[in-house]
Parts: structure tokens; C-alpha cells; sequence
């Protein structure tokens, strides 16, 4: 046990700058802020747990970290915020369009399937090297191109959806071009 009253193995998933603001209580295996909100074995929606994400963060990175949100959310009204991996944001729209986490600098959004989309405005600055994750750090002062982020999310919901109907078995496929008649 740390100073924070946590397993250092837990303590290690969490995003930067939340394992100061934790408690453990044994008795009853919840993890809670100090402010009395539960983070383990809640009952939160993905949404509100994002949102006690940010308010969480206390300095530039929560201000970017919204802005970001912001913009994936505007990019496609159908893309659905979820809460995985231990506390980390992601959005998708017919399967992972990226995941955000917020770091001791920076803050990261990594697109699962970075390395197939295009990319004119030359957003990706991190993981080039892989074969399919592309990430984009901000860092403190960083300026966020909306409309290139909004254009990147969109052609990973296409993406997502072409892959979705190549995966789509035959049988299902030829149902849906007979019932187009």
C-alpha cells in the first residue's frame, strides 16, 4: 500500500493525476474520490464518468481534454462514449473509433485503426511507425484543428462501417440486397 491507499497495480491503470484524489475502503471493495464519489463498482453512465474525468483534472489538460470531446462528439450524432480498460474514454461508431487518456504532459487520442485513414492535414504525431494505431499528443498551448479532427473522426466511422459490411456473412448480405427491391 502507498500513501493513496491503493494496490499499485490498480493505481498504475488509472489516468494521470486521478491516484491523488482516491481512497480505498477494504470493507466493502470501493475505490472513491475524496469528494465521496465512487469510481469502482459504480453505477455511473460512461458519459458521467467521463465528465468526473475532466472535472477531475485540474489544469490545461482538462480545458483540451473537453475540447476534444467536444469535436469527436460533433463529428457523427451516432457515435456512442464508453468507459474501458480501466478508466479510459472511448468513442465508437460500429466498432473503437479512438481512446483518450491524459497524461503527466499530454494529452493522447489514439485511433484504433489510425494507420488506414487518411490524414491530409497531418493530425497523427505519434505511433507512425505501427500498423494500425495513430495517435495525436497535445500538448500545453497546442492549438486543436477542429475541422481536421471532426473530417478524421468521420473517416474512421466510415472506416468502421466498411469493415463491418466486409465482415458481413453472405447469407446476411444477400438478405439485404433482396429486401432493397
Amino acid at each position: 500500500m502507498n500513501g493513496s491507499g491503493l494496490r499499485s497495480a490498480y493505481r498504475d491503470r488509472l489516468p494521470c493525476g486521478i491516484t491523488d484524489r482516491l481512497q480505498r475502503n477494504p470493507r466493502n471493495k470501493t475505490t472513491r474520490m475524496k469528494n465521496g464519489t465512487r469510481i469502482r463498482g459504480t453505477t455511473m453512465n460512461p458519459t458521467e464518468r467521463i465528465d468526473q474525468l475532466i472535472a477531475g483534472i485540474t489544469d490545461w489538460r482538462s480545458k483540451t481534454f473537453a475540447s476534444i470531446r467536444k469535436s469527436i462528439l460533433a463529428a457523427d450524432g451516432e457515435i456512442i462514449e464508453e468507459w474501458k480498460w480501466m478508466g479510459s474514454p472511448v468513442w465508437s461508431h460500429d466498432g473503437i473509433i479512438a481512446v483518450a487518456n491524459a497524461h503527466k504532459d499530454k494529452v493522447k487520442l489514439t485511433f484504433s485503426h489510425g494507420a488506414n485513414l487518411p490524414d491530409p492535414d497531418k493530425l497523427f504525431n505519434a505511433g507512425l511507425g505501427g500498423n494500425a494505431w495513430r495517435a495525436i499528443d497535445f500538448f500545453q498551448g497546442d492549438k486543436i484543428n477542429e475541422r481536421a479532427l471532426k473530417n478524421l473522426v468521420r473517416a474512421a466511422v466510415d472506416y468502421n462501417q466498411i469493415k463491418l459490411k466486409r465482415k458481413a456473412p453472405a447469407v446476411t448480405r444477400a438478405k439485404v440486397h433482396k429486401s432493397k427491391k
